[in-house]
């Protein structure tokens, strides 16, 4: 069976269900950046250790490595929808937190670490169910079109999202988490909204056999292998965003709302691109461009390491969320239409583990080299990296290299 983009770029929009998922999911992506404008900023005022804030990615990562095997059999088995909604609410309670901590002075590393471990946890359950419900929500023949706004929505929260933090910071360290309060509040209520859809859940008993699926099927189809290890390594070397507080205060002598800025520049890119590819997806030589996206997003977190001057390190930052989208983009269709639904929840599990090493663990990883060597040579050495693995994946997925359409082979469904 042959799936393709139905050609309308609104297609998605016309089922209810998924616009009330759609709008859920970008109030909440917002109030997370609104968040991680000022958590970042609020640390790095208070220690001055880029190390500090490595160790706020680290601990959103580990719940979703330590809960791997957990989460991806609960977003097969039970209500995708509900378990969407609880994740939302507890994303509430931590703003909350947050919140009450700043106004009551007490905002320290203990505490809010503590607050970015539950924040973790909530979102090792939320990815691979909310991952898993969009096929729920429209036909097979409008999913790649609403795989690219669910990018749009990502990456529209993450221009705007940086900017207003950085912005409402200025009225105050506590008004960003009462911002973010309201939103998460507001996504809570839209999620429940949501039509319960249709979903093919595992029905055998629980086993070590039913558990592990997702990885067995991922080890077992090297297309989909090879797209979610080449994000993996190309982000954790190539992650800078962690140590823009620094950059943002120590290099380009900006202040809050050039932080922001900095945060938004790669959103600006990847929206850009996303509602392109929503108008315009990808029909030929998918593969090929997939590793060209990847390498120019290198080349771009070299600029950005080596720049002294702010538009062009905003350049460089517009250049890396671009060329990431393309990567984006193929690698998610390519995972969600080549996975059947019943092992969806398992196989998004794992790939968001592996985004989140890349992304959160990627963050720990620059904060750790920036606090031996500094940010300059942590950021371009990861670029760099980040070239020689796009040349590495290429060489060593020939089947990924060689994909030309984003259709769905004959015989996968």
């Amino acid at each position: 069976m042959s799936i393709t983009a139905s050609g309308d770029r609104f297609a998605t929009f016309r089922h209810v269900g998924y616009r009330r998922y759609f709008f859920a999911r970008f109030l909440a992506y917002f109030a997370i950046q609104i968040i991680s404008v000022a958590v970042g900023w609020q640390i790095y005022d208070l220690t001055r250790d880029p190390f500090d804030l490595g160790l706020i990615g680290l601990f959103q990562f580990l719940p979703s490595l330590v809960l791997i095997l957990v989460t991806g059999s609960v977003a097969d088995r039970y209500n995708r929808r509900m378990i969407m909604a609880v994740c939302m609410l507890v994303s509430t309670m931590c703003a909350a937190a947050l919140l009450l901590l700043t106004l009551t002075g007490q905002f320290a590393l203990v505490p809010v670490y503590a607050i970015l471990v539950v924040f973790g946890i909530e979102r090792a359950f939320l990815a691979p169910a909310s991952q898993s419900l969009a096929p729920n929500l429209v036909p097979a023949h409008d999913l790649a079109n609403a795989i690219a706004w669910n990018s749009t929505s990502w990456q529209t929260a993450m221009i705007v999202g940086p900017v207003a933090g950085g912005l409402i910071y200025a009225f105050g360290e506590a008004v960003p988490y009462a911002v973010a309060l309201l939103f998460f509040s507001a996504s809570v209520v839209m999620t429940f909204a949501i039509p319960k859809p249709a979903q093919k859940t595992a029905q055998s008993g629980q086993s070590w056999q039913t558990i592990t699926a997702g990885f067995r099927y991922i080890r077992a189809e090297k297309v989909v292998l090879g797209a979610i290890s080449l994000d993996l390594f190309a982000v954790l070397l190539g992650g800078a965003v962690a140590l823009m507080p620094v950059f943002a205060r120590d290099i380009l002598d900006l202040g809050p709302w050039g932080l922001g800025m900095l945060r938004a520049a790669p959103g600006i890119g990847a929206v850009t691109m996303a509602v392109w590819l929503a108008a315009h997806p990808i029909r030929h030589r998918a593969g090929l461009l997939m590793f060209i996206g990847v390498a120019l997003f290198g080349f771009g977190t070299i600029l950005f390491g080596l720049s002294a001057t702010p538009w062009l390190s905003i350049a460089a930052l517009i250049l890396m969320g671009a060329s990431d989208m393309i990567s984006v983009y193929v690698r998610e269709t390519l995972i969600t239409l080549w996975t059947p639904d019943a092992l969806r929840g398992r196989v998004n599990a794992v790939n968001m583990v592996f985004v989140g090493a890349s992304n959160e663990l990627g963050e720990f990883r620059a904060g750790m080299m920036a606090s031996g060597i500094g940010a300059v040579p942590a950021v371009v050495i990861g670029g760099a990296g980040t070239l020689l693995v796009s040349i590495a994946w290429a060489i060593g997925f020939p089947q990924l290299r060689r994909i030309d359409t984003l259709d769905v082979p004959e015989g996968k469904h």
